[in-house]
């Protein structure tokens, strides 16, 4: 079994539910084991970024990106929304790194998808 942590995004994203949605969106972390991690399979996913292995988690209509550490650590870097902006672009690979997704303002995200929408 793993210990889960959040860094700053993950968190805000996770606050955002009620107690109830969090417990069923944090579910499936709380399932896994390292040999889930070896040969991953759907809703689990394995990618490398910058020379690090990253993960890419399913739960309900989120996606949780997280790294596993040395110490039997899940960190939880990011939870999107599926077919959201941000999750394209760091599924893609486009030139956004990461910290730049996590610094822009959501007032530019949802700018951006209510151009689509018109």
């Amino acid at each position: 079994m793993f210990q889960v942590t959040f860094a700053e995004q993950a968190m805000q994203e996770l606050n955002k539910l009620d107690k109830l949605s969090q417990l069923t969106a944090i579910d499936p972390l709380n399932g896994l084991r390292a040999m889930d991690l070896e040969r991953p399979r759907e809703p689990l996913s394995k990618f490398s970024r910058s020379g690090k292995d990253l993960y890419r988690l399913r739960s309900g209509d989120r996606w949780f990106y997280f790294e596993v550490l040395e110490t039997a650590t899940l960190r939880v870097l990011y939870i999107l929304h599926e077919n959201s902006l941000e999750d394209f672009l760091l599924r893609n690979k486009l030139p956004v790194s990461e910290q730049q997704l996590v610094e822009q303002d959501s007032k530019f995200w949802k700018y951006l998808e209510s151009l689509t929408k018109r």
